[in-house]
């Protein structure tokens, strides 16, 4: 079947989704993600185009982008095969990086432009990365609450207030919303790798999984209950990283 055409948004904006092919991680390091800002830097000036929000996760990117002097086919298609290029030579390989279709949506009214932008922000939050977005290193939040940037924030900010540093408050309550926004119909269940696991398991003030298995039974359960709802985890995972038996986790 051929394929259907990318829906055409008439305010410019778009919400888009790359993935690693077979799921696999585009990202590896810190210097890669840098990397990959740099490049978004690079062609914001090049092609003029408008950046909301973002947020790189290892294995996928969501971008708020206005298209403006390039089409966002063509404007997205520089910032992979820039990247691609970069990456195969870093880790001696070739061939595809990126799933060949990346995904969009159009953005056409405020209130979705929103939601899209608190979307973005919550995702290292939904994937169980982290228990606050204030401090993943990898998404635009931070250019909006502090130092700019690479990020466009007046169209966000100016629908919350004229007044700049209300709307910076504002801007903080929504992203911190309890929600359950669902955009590019993005249902895939996350694969939480055991970093990510450990990092969470820091966050909730276990430097070891010595330190877990001391504890007593309440706090060990408690521990271990609030580990399963990271989103993307598997039993298996959690036994493996903690000790911790399937059937005890299961039952809990």
């Amino acid at each position: 079947m051929p394929r259907r055409a990318r829906e055409k948004s008439e305010s410019g904006i778009y919400h888009l989704m790359l993935r690693g092919i077979n799921k696999q991680n585009i990202f590896e390091d810190e210097e890669d993600k840098k990397r990959f800002l740099e490049t978004l830097k690079y062609y914001r000036r090049k092609s003029g185009y408008l950046l909301y929000g973002y947020c790189l996760m290892d294995n996928h990117i969501h971008l708020l982008i206005k298209e403006k002097n390039e089409s966002i086919s063509e404007l997205i298609k520089r910032i992979s095969s820039s990247y691609v290029y970069w990456y195969n030579q870093k880790y001696e390989r070739c061939g595809h990086l990126f799933q060949e279709r990346f995904k969009s949506e159009a953005v056409e009214t405020e209130e979705y432009f929103l939601a899209v932008l608190r979307y973005i922000h919550q995702n290292p939050l939904k994937a169980g990365i982290t228990k606050n977005i204030s401090k993943y290193l990898w998404s635009s939040y931070q250019g909006y609450i502090g130092n700019s940037g690479n990020i466009d924030i007046d169209l966000a900010l100016d629908i919350f207030s004229n007044d700049r540093t209300k709307a910076v408050e504002l801007f903080k309550d929504y992203n911190n919303e309890n929600n359950s926004d669902k955009c590019l119909d993005y249902t895939e269940k996350v694969a939480v790798s055991d970093k990510a696991v450990m990092d969470y398991l820091r966050e909730m003030g276990i430097t070891s999984i010595s330190q877990l298995q001391q504890l007593n039974k309440e706090q060990h359960d408690e521990i271990i209950r609030k580990a399963k709802k990271i989103e993307g985890i598997t039993i298996r995972q959690l036994a493996r990283i903690t000790g911790v038996s399937k059937s005890v986790i299961d039952r809990l």
